[in-house]
C-alpha cells in the first residue's frame, strides 16, 4: 500500500463544461490521510482468498450480499471457469488458463467481501479521487501521470485491446503518489453510492439518464476500462452498476484508513 497525505478532492464539473449530467456541479471534499493499494487486486490474490474459504466465510459478506450469493449459488468471479486441470478464465473470444497477474473483474459484493478478509474497505469516490489525481504540492492533475494525451504509454484504454493487461504493465501511468493503473484496465468499485452532487438538475433531452440509477443500489465506479475510449477519461467521469452484477470489466484496490 501507499500512503495519501491528506488534502482535496475536486470532484464534478463547474457549469458550462461538457460532460454528463450526474456529472454537476463541481465541489471540493477535504479528506484525511489514508493508504490505498498501489495495484488493483488481482486473480492471484483472488484466488488465495477463495482458496482460504472467502465465499463461505460469513463474517465477510453483508446480510445482503450473503443471501445473494447464496440464492444464486456463486462460488467465484462469473469469468472464471473450474476445471479437472485448474481455473480458467474466459475472454472475450477464447478461453486461457487464469492469468493471476490480471485485474480480477467480479461485482461490488464480491470486491467489498475480499476487503473486509484483509482488514480493508473499498475507497470512497474522493478517496480513489485523490490517490488518482492529486499531488504533494495540492495540485490536481487531468490524469494520473500529469496533463500528456492518453497513449498507450500510460494505461490500457482506448480500444487497444480487448483483454486486461497484468496491473502493474504501465508504470509510466502512475499518479504523483504512485498509484498505478488507476485509468484503464478495468473499472473500479468505490464504496460510494451512486447519487447526485449538490446542483444536480437532470438534462431536459434524457432526464432519466442518472436520476432513474439514483436508488441507493448503484455504485459508483471509476476509472475505465480496455474499452474505454481515451476522450472519456475526464476526472470527473463516473460510472455506475448494482453491487451483485457481476458482468462488467470492473475490479478493485483497497484502503486502509
Amino acid at each position: 500500500m501507499i500512503e495519501i497525505p491528506s488534502g482535496t478532492a475536486t470532484l464534478g464539473l463547474p457549469p458550462g463544461s461538457f460532460g454528463w449530467d450526474n456529472e454537476f456541479e463541481a465541489h471540493t471534499a477535504q479528506l484525511p490521510a489514508f493508504e490505498i493499494d498501489q495495484y488493483m487486486v488481482t486473480n492471484r490474490q483472488y484466488l488465495e482468498f477463495m482458496t482460504a474459504g472467502g465465499y463461505e466465510t460469513r463474517v465477510f459478506w453483508s446480510d445482503e450480499d450473503w443471501e445473494w450469493k447464496t440464492a444464486h449459488a456463486v462460488s467465484h468471479p462469473v469469468f472464471w471457469r473450474h476445471t479437472r486441470n485448474g481455473w480458467i478464465y474466459r475472454t472475450m473470444f477464447e478461453e486461457t488458463a487464469l492469468p493471476l497477474d490480471w485485474p480480477v473483474y467480479l461485482s461490488h459484493a464480491e470486491a467489498n467481501a475480499y476487503a473486509r478478509s484483509v482488514g480493508k474497505s473499498l475507497p470512497t469516490e474522493a478517496e480513489w479521487h485523490r490517490a488518482a489525481y492529486g499531488s504533494l504540492n495540492g495540485e490536481e492533475r487531468y490524469y494520473p501521470w500529469g496533463h500528456e494525451t492518453p497513449d498507450s504509454r500510460f494505461g490500457n484504454f482506448d480500444f487497444d485491446r480487448w483483454n486486461p493487461t497484468p496491473v502493474n504493465a504501465s508504470p509510466q501511468g502512475q499518479s504523483a503518489f504512485g498509484a498505478q493503473g488507476m485509468l484503464g484496465n478495468g473499472w473500479e468499485w468505490t464504496s460510494t453510492m451512486f447519487a447526485p452532487f449538490n446542483g444536480f438538475q437532470p438534462f431536459p433531452f434524457y432526464r432519466g439518464y442518472s436520476a432513474d440509477f439514483f436508488d441507493g443500489r448503484h455504485f459508483v465506479m471509476k476509472g475505465g476500462s480496455a474499452r474505454t475510449a481515451a476522450s472519456m477519461l475526464r476526472p470527473s467521469f463516473r460510472n455506475w452498476f448494482q453491487a451483485h452484477y457481476q458482468y462488467v470489466y470492473a475490479g478493485f484496490r483497497c484502503v486502509s484508513r
